[in-house]
């Protein structure tokens, strides 16, 4: 939905629910995502924060299930500005791990699949929007490296795609990488280098204009608008980024924050043996939870929490904060703590300059959460997350009465 003061748009991903086929997309549109928009915006087109396996892109690509999707975003108002292209395969229900991030960017797949994807958004688009694609961050980190020429050649090529589908739709297509732990590009640092060695170089200049036929100049301008940066709070958080220095550091290299994700993550201010036998309970066997802990000799990372489990009193005393996705508007989770406090800062930079056009509530774990910290219903959660959101943007205002304002005005 659209926030006030140009803050830009705010929905939820639909990675949120389980959705790998087309049929299922369509029953979550149909159902929770209608359920959302009626509760806070029903007199106003909402934005969809869409993702589509390769398996639902497959079916889409029959003109009757494309034809059916755009009817349905008429019907019920939504507006396609954001797609998350990061997990190509299964989701949900089954063992995803260090898999989500396969085919990487090393490979034709995620080409052929990322610009599937582009070519869908700018249909379902008008012109003179700009779409935001979430991608993976290159690929894990065990694989990234000397890939790094191989990956910006299928980048370049993904982004020269996105300039014919501008020239010829009007829709401008923006792929955001998502540096995430453990992957290639974990850290802002890394992104930084990345983008001005491999994505936005003089060489990369010239790849694109003999694909194109652009001008240089004109390449130049071009890259930064198709190849950008998806900004996770939850994965920033758990680098232990800093919120205002990561940001400007973005904007003093000249690569913009396309896309904004919403998300925290756990945070045990203080291992010890109490703190790692309730830890035991996440380490559920669908996601990956990295973790990155802090002590006097530096940041210390681990592909996944067992793995940092098993160092047991060795960990002892150190900060741990964990790639769990955990609800939003909490500080606390049972006996831990999350990081709210970065994104609320993320939020508060935002408010005072926006970001990034595009704002998205990304808690996909609601299913794997330890039973005793599961409450609501997934749609009455997502609810109260965007009202938190809108909360710190627009002033703090109780859930109830956010609700009732939302029927009256954005914010």
């Amino acid at each position: 939905m659209q926030l006030p003061n140009n803050l830009g748009q705010l929905t939820y991903c639909l990675n949120i629910h389980p959705a790998q086929s087309w049929e299922e997309v369509r029953a979550a549109l149909q159902g929770p995502v209608r359920k959302v928009k009626q509760a806070l915006a029903p007199e106003t087109s909402f934005a969809v924060g869409l993702r589509f396996s390769a398996q639902a892109l497959r079916s889409l690509e029959e003109p009757a299930s494309r034809a059916e999707l755009k009817a349905l975003f008429a019907v019920q108002g939504y507006r396609a500005l954001t797609v998350n292209g990061f997990p190509y395969g299964v989701f949900h229900g089954a063992r995803v791990k260090e898999a989500v991030y396969q085919p990487d960017w090393r490979f034709a797949e995620r080409l052929d699949y990322t610009c599937g994807l582009a070519s869908l958004m700018a249909e379902l688009g008008s012109p003179g929007d700009t779409v935001s694609l979430s991608t993976v961050p290159g690929t894990f980190k065990p694989f990234g490296r000397g890939a790094e020429a191989l990956m910006a050649d299928n980048l370049l090529k993904a982004a020269a795609h996105c300039v014919e589908l501008e020239q010829r739709t009007g829709v401008t297509v923006a792929i955001a990488l998502e540096p995430e732990p453990y992957c290639f590009l974990e850290t802002i640092d890394e992104a930084i280098g990345f983008f001005h060695r491999y994505l936005y170089a003089d060489t990369a200049i010239r790849h694109l204009t003999k694909m194109t036929g652009l001008t240089a100049s004109q390449a130049a301008s071009a890259l930064p608008r198709h190849l950008g940066l998806c900004y996770d709070v939850c994965h920033a958080a758990v680098e232990f980024e800093n919120p205002q220095a990561s940001i400007k550091a973005l904007n003093d290299a000249g690569i913009p924050i396309h896309k904004l994700q919403l998300s925290a993550a756990l945070r045990i201010p203080k291992i010890d043996a109490d703190a790692r036998h309730a830890l035991e309970a996440f380490c559920e066997p669908t996601y990956l939870h990295q973790v990155v802990a802090s002590d006097q000799n530096g940041l210390t990372r681990y592909a996944d929490l067992p793995e940092a489990l098993a160092r047991s009193a060795d960990a002892d005393g150190e900060e741990w904060r964990i790639h769990y996705h955990v609800p939003i508007f909490v500080e606390k989770l049972g006996r831990f703590e999350t990081t709210q406090s970065f994104l609320a800062e993320v939020l508060a930079l935002h408010r005072r300059k926006p970001i990034a056009p595009h704002l998205e509530v990304e808690t996909y774990t609601w299913h794997v959460l330890p039973e005793a910290l599961k409450g609501a219903s997934v749609e009455d959660a997502i609810m109260r997350e965007m009202q938190w959101v809108q909360g710190q943007l627009c002033g703090e205002v109780g859930y109830v009465e956010r609700a009732a304002m939302l029927r009256e005005q954005p914010c």
